[in-house]
C-alpha cells in the first residue's frame, strides 16, 4: 500500500474475469452468470485465495467466445467474490462487490493453465476545485432525478441508495450501474479518474438519455395511435362485411357451418347449442382466439357419427364361417358372438355386451377382435391402454384449455365413422394412475351398458350414446383390473394352445403368412408336420404362437437367402432333421432329464400372465440352528406356504420317522430356480411339503409326476386356479401324471380332450396321499405311468380307481 498522493496505490497479480455486455463499477454489487472455461477457471482460482479478489475487465466484442488479452479493456474493477451458486448445465452465478478502479498493466496480461492473469494497479480518484465539483454534482443529481422519472425500470433500492450518497465519484458509479447506457459510454466514464471531468461527461450522458427517453415516448405514442386506428378500422370493416367482401368470406363460412349442422340430424338440444355457437362466431373477428375455439368445436361435433350405423351380418353361418376361417380353436369366443347375433336377430335391438379376453400373450386376443368386426360387418377401432394414466385421455379436456381435444373414446368413434363399431381396448390391465386421475374410474361409465348410453366427454359437453358399441377388452391377467371394472365385463379366458393346436395353426395361418412376407411360395418351401413340431418343442415353448411365428419367419429367411443366390435350386422340404441345421442347437433340453429321481427336488406347476409353466422346488439340509432360508425371489404368499409346509412336517415328524432334534440341529434351505423371476401364490404348498419331507428323510421323489395345490396346517390340499394352463405346461414338457386338489375335479371338464387323454389327473384331499404317490417307500411310488393309466382304464367310468379303504381319497391302485 502506497501513499494517496502517489499515482499507484495498490498492485496485485489477480485472475481476470472477462465480462460480456456489462461494466463493473466500484461501490456496487455485480451479479453475472459464468459458463466459459476461462471465466470458470478465474472464479475457481480466486475462490481458493484468501482475499477472493478478481479483476473484472469488460470484453470489447460481446459475441466472441475465445478471449485473448487484446480483446479486453485495460481499465476495470477489482472486486471481491461474495457468493457462488451452482446452476444447471454447468453454469454458475457469481455475486461480487466492487472495491476499487484498477488498470491492468498491458504487458502483464497473460494466460496460464486456462486462466488469464494480470497485474492490477489501483487508479486513485483525483479531485479538483471543490466549488466547481459541488456545482456539477448538484446539476447531475437533478438530471438523475429526471432520468429516474422517465425510466421506471431502475430498482427502488438504487433510488434510495443514491439519495444517501454524498461523494460524487461513488454517486456516478452507483447511478451508471443501474442505468441503460451504452457499454462504450460506461467504459469511458469508468476510465476517467478526475471527478470534475467525470461529472461533465456524466451530465452529457444524462442529457443524451433524457433525449432518448423523449424520442422513445414519441415513438410509443405514435405506434399506439396507429394500433388504435387499425383496430377501429378493422372493427368497422367487420361490421360492414357485405360492402367490403374482399376483406374475407366469414359470413359464407357461418352459412356453411349452419348448413352442415342442419343436415347432420343432430339431437335437438345439441343442434340448438351449435347454432348458438355459430351465432356467437358471427359477432367476433376471425382473428380472435375464441373464433378458432368455436370452429374447432363445430368441426369435432360434425366429425362424430350420431346416426350413421352399419348393418350386421344377417346369417349366423356367414359369421361363423369368417371366424373359423381366421382362427383355429377359440370356441368359447365364437360361441359367445354367435349367441349375441342370434339374440340381436330375434329382438332387433339389444345392448352390446362388454367382453374381456384374458390370456397369455400370443394366443390371438387382438386378432380375434378384428375377426369379430369382420364377421359382424362392422368397423374396427383399436385403442391401446398400456401406460395410460391421465383420466383426460378418456374423457377429454374442457374447452377452456388451450389445445383442448375430445378424449380417445370419441376420437376412436370419429375414426370409425359409425355408432356401432367393434371397439378394442387393448391391455386394460396395464392402466396406471397418478395425480392427474385414475383412467380405470373413467372406464366405469364407458364399460357399463346401463350408463354408456349417456357418456359425457368434457370437450363435447353433451351425452354421447355408446350403447351400440361392441366393446372388447384384452388382458394378460385379471389382477391388474380393479374389481368394480372387472364386475362390468364378461370374462372369457383364453388358455395356451396344445401341441396339436399350434401345429394346425402353423400349417393353416403362420407358414403361408411368413412365406408371403419373405417372397416365397409353397412351391419353394414346405415345412412338414414333424418339422413344425420340432420347432415348437425345441425352440418355442410358449403359451401362444407369437414366438413360433417369428421362428418360422427365420426358417423362411434362411431359405430365401439360398433362393436369392440360386433361383434354379430345387424346392426345399424342412423336416425334423433339417430344422436344427437352420436354427442351430435346440434351446430346450430333452424331457428325459426332468424325470430323474432325486432327494429334495419336486416338480411343481405354476401359472403366470404368460401362461402355465413348470418349476422345480429344491430343499436341502445344512448343519445349523433350525432356521428356514427361502430363496428364488419368492413373494409373501409363497413364503407363507413354505412355512406352513415345514410346520406340517414338524408336527408329524414321528409319523415319518424324523427325530425331533433334527429340526433344531439343521437349517432348511428351500430354493425355487430361475432366481431372477418373481414368484408368488399358494399353489406350490404341497410341492414344498414334499420337497421338505424328502430332504429330512432322504427319500427320493419321482421326477415324472407334477403337482399343484395349496396346503393347510392340517394337511388338507386346497383348490387352486389356472388348472388348464398348468396342465398344458405339464404336457408341453412331457409329464403325463399330475396331482391336483380334489376340489379341482370339476375343472377337468374344461380341459381339451387330448390333454385329458394324455395326462392322468389324480385328485388328492390330503398331503399324505401325495407322499404315498411320489416319495420313495410310498404305497404307489413304484407304479409306472403305464400301470397308473392301465388302472384308470380298468376303472371303467369311474373317474379314478378306488384305493384301499384306509385311504378316503380317489386315486389309483397298482
Amino acid at each position: 500500500m502506497e501513499n494517496r498522493d502517489n499515482t499507484i496505490m495498490n498492485t496485485n497479480l489477480l485472475p481476470i474475469v472477462p465480462l460480456r455486455g456489462k461494466v463493473a463499477f466500484p461501490h456496487t454489487s455485480i451479479s453475472f452468470e459464468v459458463g466459459r472455461k476461462v471465466t470458470l477457471k478465474a472464479i475457481e482460482r480466486a475462490s481458493n485465495n484468501d482475499d477472493r479478489l478478481v479483476l473484472i475487465l469488460t470484453q470489447k466484442q460481446t459475441e466472441k467466445d475465445d478471449v485473448e488479452p487484446s480483446d479486453l479493456y485495460t481499465v476495470g474493477c477489482v472486486a471481491k467474490i461474495k457468493q457462488v451458486a451452482q446452476l444447471s448445465g454447468g453454469v454458475i452465478r457469481v455475486l461480487c462487490e466492487g472495491l476499487y478502479r484498477a488498470k491492468a498493466r498491458a504487458l502483464s496480461i497473460s494466460e496460464n493453465d486456462g486462466c488469464i492473469y494480470g497485474v492490477a494497479d489501483e487508479l486513485p480518484v483525483r479531485h479538483g476545485d471543490e466549488v466547481l465539483e459541488e456545482a456539477y454534482f448538484r446539476t447531475a443529481k437533478a438530471l438523475v432525478k429526471d432520468v429516474l422519472a422517465t425510466d421506471g425500470k431502475i430498482p427502488k433500492e438504487t433510488v434510495v441508495k443514491l439519495d444517501k450518497i454524498e461523494d460524487a465519484d461513488e454517486y456516478i458509479d452507483v447511478a451508471l450501474s443501474a442505468m441503460r447506457v451504452r457499454i462504450d459510454v460506461k467504459q469511458l466514464l469508468l476510465e476517467e479518474t478526475h471527478v470534475v471531468e467525470r461529472l461533465k461527461r456524466f451530465e452529457q450522458c444524462l442529457n443524451d438519455e433524457l433525449e432518448i427517453s423523449k424520442i422513445e415516448k414519441k415513438i410509443a405514442n405514435a405506434v399506439r395511435q396507429n394500433i388504435d386506428k387499425n383496430q377501429k378500422e378493422y372493427f368497422l370493416r367487420e361490421q360492414i362485411k357485405a360492402i367490403h367482401t374482399e376483406l374475407g368470406d366469414d359470413e359464407k363460412e357461418e352459412d356453411e357451418y349452419r348448413e352442415k349442422i342442419l343436415n347432420k340430424h343432430l339431437p335437438a338440444t345439441l343442434e340448438e347449442k351449435c347454432l348458438k355457437e355459430i351465432h356467437r362466431m358471427g359477432k367476433m373477428p376471425s382473428s380472435s382466439p375464441e373464433y378458432t375455439v368455436i370452429t374447432n368445436y363445430l368441426d369435432q361435433v360434425l366429425a362424430l357419427p350420431w346416426t350413421e350405423e352399419t348393418v350386421d351380418t344377417e346369417k349366423l353361418e356367414d359369421c361363423v364361417a369368417v371366424l373359423n376361417a381366421d382362427h383355429y380353436g377359440l370356441e368359447k369366443i365364437k360361441e359367445r358372438i354367435t349367441e349375441y347375433l342370434a339374440v340381436l336377430k330375434l329382438t332387433g335391438n339389444m345392448k352390446a355386451p362388454i367382453l374381456c379376453f384374458v390370456g397369455p400373450p400370443g394366443v390371438g386376443k387382438t386378432s380375434i377382435a378384428q375377426s369379430i368386426a369382420r364377421a359382424l360387418g362392422r368397423k374396427f377401432v383399436r385403442m391401446s391402454l398400456g401406460g395410460v394414466k391421465d383420466e383426460a385421455e378418456i374423457r377429454g379436456h374442457r374447452r377452456t384449455y388451450i389445445g383442448a381435444m375430445p378424449g380417445r373414446i370419441l376420437y376412436g368413434m370419429k375414426n370409425a365413422g359409425t355408432i356401432n363399431p367393434v371397439f378394442l381396448l387393448d391391455e386394460i390391465d396395464k392402466l396406471s394412475s397418478d395425480i392427474q386421475g385414475d383412467p380405470a374410474s373413467a372406464f366405469l361409465e364407458v364399460l357399463d351398458p346401463e350408463q354408456n348410453s349417456t357418456f359425457r366427454d368434457r370437450y363435447i359437453e353433451y351425452p354421447y350414446d355408446l350403447s351400440k358399441v361392441l366393446f372388447i377388452t384384452t388382458a394378460n391377467s385379471l389382477d391388474g383390473i380393479p374389481s368394480p371394472l372387472r364386475d362390468r365385463m364378461e370374462i372369457i379366458e383364453l388358455s395356451g394352445y396344445t401341441m396339436e393346436e399350434k401345429t394346425e395353426i402353423a400349417k393353416r395361418y403362420l407358414v403361408p403368412k411368413q412365406l408371403a412376407a419373405n417372397g416365397l411360395t409353397a412351391e419353394n418351401l414346405t415345412i412338414t408336420t414333424e418339422g413344425i413340431q420340432t420347432t415348437i418343442e425345441g425352440y418355442t415353448r410358449e403359451a401362444g404362437v407369437r414366438t413360433l411365428e417369428r421362428t418360422i419367419g427365420t426358417l423362411c429367411r434362411k431359405v430365401a437367402v439360398q433362393y436369392a443366390n440360386d433361383k434354379n435350386m430345387p424346392p426345399v422340404e424342412l423336416n425334423a432333421d433339417m430344422v436344427p441345421l437352420f436354427l442351430g442347437t435346440p434351446r430346450f433340453k430333452p424331457d428325459d432329464e426332468r424325470f430323474d429321481k432325486e432327494v429334495g427336488a419336486v416338480t411343481g406347476l405354476a401359472w403366470t400372465a404368460f401362461g402355465g409353466t413348470t418349476l422345480t422346488v429344491e430343499a436341502t439340509l445344512t448343519p445349523g440352528k433350525g432356521e428356514l432360508k427361502l430363496t428364488g425371489k419368492l413373494g409373501d404368499v409363497m413364503k407363507e406356504s413354505a412355512t406352513a409346509a415345514l410346520t406340517y412336517v414338524r408336527a408329524h415328524a414321528d409319523k415319518y420317522g424324523i427325530p425331533a432334534e433334527k429340526f433344531s440341529t439343521n437349517d432348511l434351505h428351500v430354493h425355487v430356480p430361475d432366481g431372477a423371476t418373481p414368484k408368488d401364490g399358494p399353489s406350490a404348498g404341497i410341492t414344498m411339503a414334499t420337497a421338505i419331507l424328502s430332504a429330512f428323510t432322504g427319500r427320493h421323489v419321482r421326477g415324472d409326476v407334477a403337482m399343484t395345490g395349496e396346503i393347510s396346517l392340517r394337511g388338507k390340499v386346497l383348490p387352486i386356479g389356472g388348472l388348464k394352463e398348468k396342465s398344458l405346461a405339464a404336457r408341453r414338457v412331457g409329464i403325463h401324471t399330475v396331482l391336483i386338489p380334489d376340489g379341482n375335479k370339476r375343472d377337468l371338464d374344461e380341459l381339451p380332450e387330448i390333454v385329458k387323454e394324455d395326462i392322468l389327473f389324480i385328485p388328492v384331499k390330503e398331503v399324505h396321499e401325495v407322499f404315498d404317490l411320489v416319495l420313495e417307500g410310498g404305497e404307489f411310488y413304484d407304479c409306472s405311468e403305464n400301470e397308473l393309466r392301465k388302472s384308470k382304464q380298468e376303472a371303467g367310468t369311474t373317474p379314478l380307481p378306488t384305493l384301499p379303504e384306509t385311504d378316503s381319497r380317489e386315486g389309483v391302485r397298482c
